[in-house]
């Protein structure tokens, strides 16, 4: 709770640093994102460190001047992972201005998505959501922006294709039981059918914290590689269970949410080899992350525990809004101040091969595909840090497209 005050806090700073406390006309001029998230219930494990990274990023973008003087305020407000209070929460911040919504939570995105279609205000929903809103000719205001869970899997399965092959292959996905951890499945069936390996789920109860029954199914399967697919806790639960039960360490193969703190849980030795999805670089040396630590954090200006900068969930929260501010940046440019919703949509759609100075995947949005391209790399632990052992790349997005489509035609008949 002492972290949530300070993060409302720093909001508070940021539309100081914007000018919101001057004039009617500054207020007007500035951009508002809404990072309304939950710091309370479910995505604990993630949210505050993520939502430092965002407002870090924000508070950069306006100690830099802004753009060409338009600054940026973030509303961040707390919705505990319940569609309702969500609802309340977009309908304050649409009141108060936002053009842009960030829920970090799948059930409150959903939930919303008529909505802000409605409204014609962007949603973004990295690494969360729906995946089939990646078609921008059906979802036109909602913008995964970054690799989808489809994308994720098949990033990790060309890894494997490319270091061994994949015919002839037992591969186990391990997996929280639920839509969530079973969204993959369908792409992997596919690929295992096109590159004829053989492919077996293994679910476990929600929230992942017993898996040893799941994990003695494993063994007994024998697998040449493994897929966890959870979040939270229940990842390290993963990684333990399979390492105890025979799985070499580099036969682990994590979605994108794996990271310091599951290392921590598990032991930094124990974790060596371990694989995971990476949507963008870890640690300090990025261009972006060290003028955030310049001109952010060592002026006491920060959201949060300086301990947090450079984490993965930090540095993802950042590049959602390297993103989003670019879109910002060129829709300014095509369309002029104030900035609106179908403004900031257009700017969305008019990025091209952006990567915030190599801190992510090149990421090009257009209006069929707000996905952005699918891209990621594989990332290994190697004792200390997360280390790349892959280069930036999409894989088997033919396969993933029909899946967005598929997903998307459902939409559209069942409205």
């Amino acid at each position: 709770m002492n972290w949530l005050k300070k993060t409302m806090g720093s909001a508070a700073l940021a539309f100081a640093l914007a000018g919101g406390a001057g004039t009617a006309q500054a207020q007007d001029d500035t951009i508002k994102f809404a990072l309304l998230q939950d710091f309370t219930a479910v995505y604990t494990f993630v949210t505050g460190e993520y939502n430092q990274g965002q407002q870090d990023y924000l508070t950069l973008i306006n100690e830099e001047g802004g753009l060409d003087g338009t600054m940026f305020e973030a509303i961040v407000r707390d919705t505990g992972n319940q569609p309702q209070r969500g609802i309340e929460a977009y309908n304050r911040s649409r009141e108060e201005g936002a053009i842009l919504f960030d829920f970090l939570s799948t059930p409150v995105s959903r939930a919303l998505v008529d909505q802000v279609i409605q409204d014609e205000v962007v949603l973004i929903t990295a690494l969360h959501g729906r995946g089939d809103a990646s078609d921008g000719t059906v979802f036109p205001y909602v913008f995964p922006m970054m690799a989808t869970y489809w994308s994720q899997a098949t990033v990790l399965a060309q890894y494997i294709e490319d270091n061994g092959g994949l015919e002839g292959k037992k591969i186990a996905i391990v997996h929280i039981d639920s839509p969530f951890g079973r969204e993959p499945i369908p792409v992997l069936e596919e690929l295992a059918s096109e590159k004829n390996f053989e492919l077996r789920a293994f679910p476990y109860a929600s929230p992942g914290n017993e898996q040893s029954a799941t994990w003695s199914e494993v063994r007994r399967y024998r697998p040449d590689a493994v897929f966890i697919w959870g979040a939270g806790g229940g990842q390290s639960v993963s990684v333990r269970e399979a390492i105890r039960n025979g799985i070499a360490p580099e036969n682990i193969h994590s979605v994108v949410w794996l990271a310091e703190t599951d290392v921590a849980n598990v032991g930094a030795d124990v974790m060596t080899g371990v694989k995971r999805f990476e949507a963008v670089a870890t640690g300090m040396e990025s261009p972006v992350i060290q003028r955030i630590q310049e001109k952010v954090i060592d002026a006491g200006k920060g959201a949060g525990d300086t301990a947090n900068v450079g984490t993965t969930y930090y540095n993802i929260g950042v590049a959602t809004m390297a993103v989003s501010v670019e879109a910002a940046r060129l829709a300014l440019e095509a369309h002029g101040a104030p900035l609106d919703g179908p403004k900031l949509k257009a700017g969305f759609e008019m990025i091209s091969d952006f990567d915030a100075d190599g801190f992510m995947p090149p990421v090009t949005i257009t209006e069929s595909d707000h996905q952005g391209g699918g891209s990621g790399r594989v990332g290994q632990w190697d004792g200390n840090a997360w280390v790349p052992v892959g280069d930036w790349g999409a894989a088997f997005q033919e396969i993933v497209r029909k899946e967005i489509e598929a997903g998307a035609a459902d939409y559209q008949e069942g409205k």
